[in-house]
């Protein structure tokens, strides 16, 4: 049976939730716990990834050097991960200093049909004699044969393991086997798999990414992630156990961290709402639930409206702008009408 890894995101997708402002006293101290716990992977840092604090995705009160080299410190055993978007992250100002800062596990990301902008970024990490991953978002946007060119390319540029993201939340089991199942049979390097949990499907979408060659599986204490959470890991890690994946994480250090958490690190534990259900039906990037919900106020409209139009225009993440003009627009059509 393959080894399955599990990467934590709660550090970085978690960052989302809270507007990308978590601690570098939360950093230190969930480090800790992560190390201890034995967990393989952490990764860190600003939701979107490396180079992405901005007035537009969301300001951080930290620099990445700030961030990665608190986590760098207490990270012994556990390996240190980051999210890379090409356009936001650049070689010489991010990718050098992550690597003189420590990364570990560099994973490099574009939308689900635009890997070939992920090339340099890639092939500059294989050329450093890094460990890179290739990572597919919004991968509900395309279908399998088109998911499994994307992957190929990323594959061909030196990646050594492939993510897909179902970034909306809109998976259903079939939807995870069909997928994982194709890129298992046409790749040669290791498939992973990160949930949203929008349906609250993301325990079981894992699983069944497992059970079809998946061996990378992510996921987040309490589900801390944006919008509805992903999956769960103090959850993840048991049920894993009972369907006889063993893991070397310390699940008793694990379920005491995750009370614990909510006493530095997460304001409130994510659950599915009626927003994050409708975001995931329409193929919706998780993180969009608080833009939707602030321009709806503002504009005096009703969140499922403008969710069924922002779906329409197939949104994706970084199109965070877009929201508030199109519930403008809406309010502009319905007053003059």
């Amino acid at each position: 049976m393959n080894e399955i890894i599990i990467t934590d995101s709660s550090l970085r997708d978690g960052n989302h939730s809270v507007k990308h402002q978590i601690s570098l006293k939360s950093i230190k101290k969930y480090c800790q716990f992560a190390d201890s716990a034995k967990i393989p992977i952490v990764e860190v840092g600003h939701g979107n990834g490396l180079g992405a604090s901005s007035i537009l995705i969301g300001e951080s009160p930290y620099s990445d050097k700030e961030i990665l080299s608190t986590a760098r410190k207490h990270l012994i055993n556990s390996k240190l991960g980051v999210h890379i978007i090409p356009g936001l992250a650049t070689i010489r100002k991010d990718i050098d200093q992550a690597i003189d800062l420590g990364v570990d596990v560099f994973r490099v990301a574009s939308h689900c049909t635009e890997a070939t902008i992920t090339r340099s970024h890639i092939e500059y990490l294989k050329k450093n004699n890094k460990t890179v991953f290739g990572v597919l978002m919004m991968t509900a946007l395309t279908g399998v044969k088109e998911l499994v060119v994307n992957a190929k390319i990323m594959e061909d540029y030196g990646a050594e393991a492939l993510i897909i993201m179902d970034s909306t939340g809109t998976y259903l089991p079939y939807d995870v086997e069909e997928r994982i199942r194709a890129l298992s049979d046409k790749l040669s390097i290791k498939i992973g798999f990160h949930a949203h949990n929008n349906l609250g499907m993301s325990v079981y979408n894992s699983i069944v990414a497992i059970q079809n060659g998946a061996t990378y599986i992510d996921a987040c204490i309490r589900g801390f992630g944006a919008g509805a959470g992903n999956t769960p890991l103090e959850v993840l890690v048991p049920v894993m156990e009972k369907y006889n994946y063993q893991l070397d994480i310390d699940f008793n250090c694990l379920i005491k961290e995750a009370d614990n958490v909510m006493e530095y690190l997460i304001p409130s534990t994510p659950h599915i709402s009626p927003v994050n259900v409708l975001t995931g039906l329409n193929r919706l990037f998780s993180g969009f639930e608080k833009p939707i919900i602030q321009a709806s106020k503002m504009n005096n409209l009703e969140y499922s409206s403008l969710i069924f139009e922002l779906g329409n225009r197939k949104l994706v993440a970084g199109q965070e702008d877009l929201i508030l003009e199109i519930a403008e627009n809406f309010k502009s059509v319905r007053n003059n009408g």
